[in-house]
């Protein structure tokens, strides 16, 4: 995959790429910055492929994690005060750093623009109405190169080709994983398979 080099010219987010980039960098481990600037890259690609917005993708892949590390207390504090869904406290931060990675955004760095915060938000989960932008975001955070799930060659052959049916095996996939594994399932979640899979 080319790497494909960016310059925001939009003013979505009042820092340029580089300093958003330093961000991440500095507000995660190294494995996962390395993984945030994996899926920038993948996002970029598959932007490119259907004439998605490419600056928005970019901050939204490497906006996705921003919270992923910060502290339960912390991110269930925001969670109430912030009057984000509080059914989300009866599962843990892997459901929760999404939609508190967004406020993050938002409150911290001005960051206004709905396609990107809902892309940050929907990036784990997916939601039933997902835009362009969120759909780029949930494909690339699961097919990025050093991800070796079962089903993601699937995943990437498929996302070379459409991007609608892409998402719908993404969601089926997550959900058997979640099944089998006998993981607690957030509603969300079902409403996302529901939308995309049967539905499609």
């Amino acid at each position: 995959m080319k790497k494909i080099q960016m310059e925001y010219q939009n003013n979505y987010i009042r820092l340029n790429r580089e300093e958003l980039v330093e961000l991440m960098h500095e507000s995660m481990s190294y494995r996962r910055y390395k993984h945030v600037l994996r899926v920038e890259q993948t996002a970029l690609y598959l932007a490119d492929k259907y004439d998605i917005d490419m600056e928005k993708v970019s901050i939204a892949a490497l906006a996705h994690d921003y919270a992923k590390e910060r502290p339960d207390a912390e991110m269930r504090d925001l969670i109430i005060s912030e009057n984000l869904e509080l059914d989300m406290l009866q599962f843990g931060s892997n459901i929760w750093h999404g939609p508190v990675g967004a406020i993050l955004m938002k409150n911290e760095y001005q960051l206004e623009d709905e396609e990107i915060l809902e892309a940050i938000k929907a990036h784990t989960i997916g939601s039933p109405t997902m835009g362009e932008v969120a759909q780029i975001i949930y494909v690339a955070d699961y097919i990025e190169p050093k991800r070796s799930h079962s089903g993601v060659d699937k995943a990437r052959k498929l996302a070379d080709k459409d991007l609608t049916k892409t998402v719908s095996y993404i969601t089926r996939q997550t959900l058997k994983h979640l099944v089998k594994r006998e993981n607690k399932i957030y509603p969300k979640a079902v409403e996302t398979y529901n939308a995309w899979v049967v539905d499609n």
